[in-house]
């Protein structure tokens, strides 16, 4: 144990023989979320946000249209691209449905088909037609489909006529945790002799069996996913309410589906003004006074932890005035330095990064640094005229990829003999059925495979306006076309539309080259 308390293990099983109740107790960062995004409001707007009111959330009309509107990036297990295209096939704006969203989106449902099928019934309950009056019994409020670990429970329970006991073995032999395979296997003989002993006909018992084998080993309980619910609202309550802070409380937990440069854009898109570090202004982490987020200094690749500490510490005497007065307070190398530089920390003193560079170079190698903090040999400020020294935006765009891992400009001003494509992600809608092209910067991928084996991508991107979009590549697609990594790409398909959710079913595709790219000749 980390903080050196006795420990003793058991076994699951010797557990549950001697009457052991076992919890499982799970911590994950979207609570960090919250809880950070109560502090930040408190401090940037000087309002107390009480996030337990969830009744009051589940009835609130802008929460519910947040969540139509599938606006839920950062917030908690809603916020990945699949999950986004089920609320909106779903049209999910209230509790229950968000409940059952969150069990269905996991592996087994999804690959068994079973999401498909709520999807359709959810649209259309009148049409579900169930396969046997009981199961219509258990699971009216699903349609007919196991969402939970209970529904498994229930059904082999009440269906089958095995004993609650036997149910819940067969829920957790489902999940691989088998006391014995025999004992499984035993189970199994029992489930099918009492569905024949029922009067069930064998295409019902196989095909309720299929559900129930093809589900279980994926599913949540209801509990667990009602209480995923729950934290999603808390999140979606503040998104709503709180855009800006709840971005930066979710950009300094650095936990969450999408690299910090997608929740630095998200807090563009919600009305941010995004700066990058700044001596006098950015914190470690990153912080917000009105609707100004000044990046911290912990995004800075190579950065040490201590020269941003003493940097924050220094300013609580005095801010800094200058490049020289900041190297003699705070004791600094040559490369601690060019970082700073080249991210622009010192930019609103008044100086270009190219003249600080020579003035990096000539203080630390003539050693004109004076130990910091020995401000009794203080000594005059010397500067050197320098030639002019051009400036140039791409330069900017290269430190910061290098420094932060991304770039703060708009990505579509740096593409090398930019296409003329006026069509966006806002248009999708009305161009379903009809062959597109679009440019889209890549944001995230998922890969996987088809029934045969096949390679094939989901991708997930932003338009030339910050808007965000869907793309299915399909095997041949993929062969003929592959990704070649982060950047932008230009790519031809189809608008496809299903249960009012767009996408592009991509064609044709090329990465795009930017200034100064390598591959350019």
């Amino acid at each position: 144990m980390p903080k050196g308390f006795p420990v003793c293990e058991f076994d699951m099983y010797v557990c549950e023989d001697i009457g052991f109740a076992k919890f499982d107790i799970l911590s994950q960062r979207g609570l960090g979320h919250i809880k950070e995004s109560i502090d930040i409001i408190r401090e940037n707007r000087q309002i107390e946000v009480d996030v337990h009111a969830i009744q009051d959330f589940k009835n609130d009309p802008n929460i519910r249209e947040q969540m139509r509107r599938h606006e839920t990036m950062g917030c908690f297990y809603i916020e990945s691209p699949a999950m986004r295209q089920l609320i909106w096939k779903l049209g999910c704006d209230d509790y229950l449905t968000l409940v059952a969203a969150s069990s269905i989106i996991r592996p087994g449902v999804a690959s068994s088909g079973m999401m498909q099928a709520f999807i359709l019934r959810h649209h259309h309950p009148e049409k579900v037609q169930y396969i046997h009056p009981k199961m219509e019994e258990l699971l009216k409020e699903t349609y007919g489909v196991m969402v939970y670990q209970e529904d498994v429970i229930k059904v082999a329970h009440h269906f089958s006529g095995l004993t609650l006991a036997e149910s819940d073995i067969l829920r957790r032999a489902m999940s691989g945790k088998y006391r014995s395979r025999i004992e499984f296997e035993k189970i199994v003989d029992r489930y099918f002799e009492n569905c024949k002993t029922l009067g069930y006909d064998d295409y019902t018992a196989k095909e309720v069996w299929r559900q129930i084998e093809s589900f279980a080993g994926y599913s949540f309980s209801k509990a667990h996913s009602a209480s995923y619910a729950v934290e999603s609202y808390q999140s979606l309550f503040l998104k709503t309410y709180y855009p800006l802070e709840f971005m930066v409380a979710v950009i300094n937990n650095f936990g969450g589906f999408y690299k910090t440069e997608f929740y630095v854009h998200e807090a563009r898109r919600q009305g941010a003004r995004i700066e990058l570090p700044d001596i006098n202004q950015s914190n470690y982490l990153t912080s917000i006074q009105g609707i100004t987020i000044w990046l911290g200094f912990i995004h800075l690749k190579g950065l040490e932890k201590n020269v941003a500490k003493q940097i924050i510490e220094q300013r609580k005497t005095r801010k800094f005035h200058s490049f020289d007065d900041f190297c003699r307070r705070v004791p600094v190398g040559l490369e601690q330095l060019i970082i700073l530089v080249r991210i622009g920390a010192f930019r609103n003193l008044g100086y270009t990064k190219k003249e600080l560079m020579w003035e990096s170079h000539l203080k630390v190698n003539h050693r004109y640094l004076i130990p910091a903090g020995n401000e009794l040999f203080e000594t005059q400020e010397v500067h050197y005229e320098l030639p002019e020294l051009l400036h140039d935006p791409l330069e900017d765009a290269y430190d910061e990829l290098e420094l932060l891992g991304f770039i703060m400009q708009n990505p579509f001003n740096l593409i090398y003999k930019k296409p003329e494509i006026s069509f966006h992600a806002n248009n999708l809608q009305r161009a379903v059925g009809r062959h597109i092209e679009i440019i889209g910067y890549l944001v995230t991928l998922k890969s996987t495979r088809t029934r045969k084996g096949e390679k094939m991508f989901f991708g997930y991107f932003t338009d030339e306006y910050g808007e965000f979009f869907d793309t299915v590549h399909f095997p041949k697609s993929c062969e003929m076309y592959p990704f070649k990594g982060w950047g932008l790409y230009h790519m031809k398909g189809m608008v496809t539309e299903e249960f009012g959710h767009c996408g592009i079913q991509v064609t044709w595709m090329e990465k795009l080259a930017i200034w100064a790219d390598p591959r350019i000749d």
